[in-house]
């Protein structure tokens, strides 16, 4: 009973950690293989080579998802930092009913991809948004039909990506603000140092690890987007916004290309590999380099 009582922590984790093998390594194995098989309709297990790869690299559709992926991901990233990191400050000078703006900021995180596309969707669309009131109001040569247009519509996704995470970067800056200790804060004021220098020179620096944290979960959001987009602009016009995810849906689902569809699937997991193996190789050092130094 004793060897049980000790125990229970890691037996408990036993169920999560079986789950999480089969459907991480098992389903990634298994997708990794149906991207060099003969697979079109139906799974087909012949090995094939590598043709999908090289198939998929040469259409024009991938080339501009991958490069929408880019830019949405590097502005929507950077965009909810900078917004993220604003609200937080403003909300840490113990401005009056601070839970409700806190309240208020976090909102749209609650909302699904979904809503969030469609609503924004309704807002954007000429025909039952912005457009359309400024024309009820008598302002009939007003424009406001970016979702349409293939310059700007990419950037309405970027938008309404930033609109929905910044709340999230919030909430973990301000957490990140108010565990600074009050003295290095103090010791700034002392020398002189105004509020938003202090802010720039001191707080912020010493917070740099929850920026990181919070640009590589927004860069895993980014890089598995596929709700969002298919609810604001399902990637038109054309491919303006047309990402990773809807192309592996398109060729799995909609067209039957199972093997080109596991080709895309495999290089949206390799992105992700290209985030999240640096962050954990560099916490895990950071955190042995903590443990040195306290011993």
């Amino acid at each position: 009973m004793r060897w049980l009582t000790d125990h229970t922590p890691q037996l408990v984790l036993i169920p999560t950690i079986a789950v999480t093998i089969a459907y991480v390594i098992l389903f990634s194995v298994w997708t990794l293989w149906m991207s060099v098989s003969n697979s079109t309709l139906l799974p087909d297990t012949t090995y094939a080579g590598f043709g999908e790869y090289v198939r998929l690299w040469t259409s024009r559709r991938w080339t501009v998802a991958y490069q929408n992926l880019f830019l949405f991901g590097s502005l929507y990233v950077i965009g909810s930092l900078v917004v993220g990191t604003l609200l937080a400050i403003l909300i840490d000078q113990r401005v009056k009913f601070e839970s409700v703006w806190r309240t208020i900021f976090l909102y749209p995180l609650a909302i699904s991809f979904i809503v969030t596309g469609t609503v924004w969707r309704w807002i954007f669309h000429p025909q039952t948004g912005v457009e359309l009131a400024l024309h009820d109001l008598g302002w009939i040569s007003a424009r406001f039909d970016w979702i349409t247009d293939r310059d700007f519509a990419l950037y309405v996704v970027v938008f309404t990506g930033i609109w929905h995470a910044s709340g999230f970067a919030m909430a973990l800056i301000l957490a990140g603000l108010r565990s600074v200790d009050g003295d290095l804060v103090k010791a700034a004021q002392i020398d002189g140092a105004s509020m938003p220098r202090t802010y720039r020179r001191v707080i912020l620096p010493t917070i740099w690890p929850i920026f990181l944290a919070v640009a590589v979960v927004l860069l895993q959001f980014a890089i598995k987007t596929y709700d969002l987009v298919v609810a604001l602009t399902q990637g038109g016009p054309g491919v303006a916004t047309t990402v990773p995810a809807i192309v592996v849906y398109d060729l799995m689902f909609q067209r039957g290309q199972i093997a080109q569809g596991a080709a895309a699937a495999v290089m949206i997991l390799v992105a992700l590999a290209l985030v999240l193996i640096p962050y954990a190789l560099y916490t895990g050092w950071r955190a042995r380099q903590q443990g040195d130094h306290h011993g």
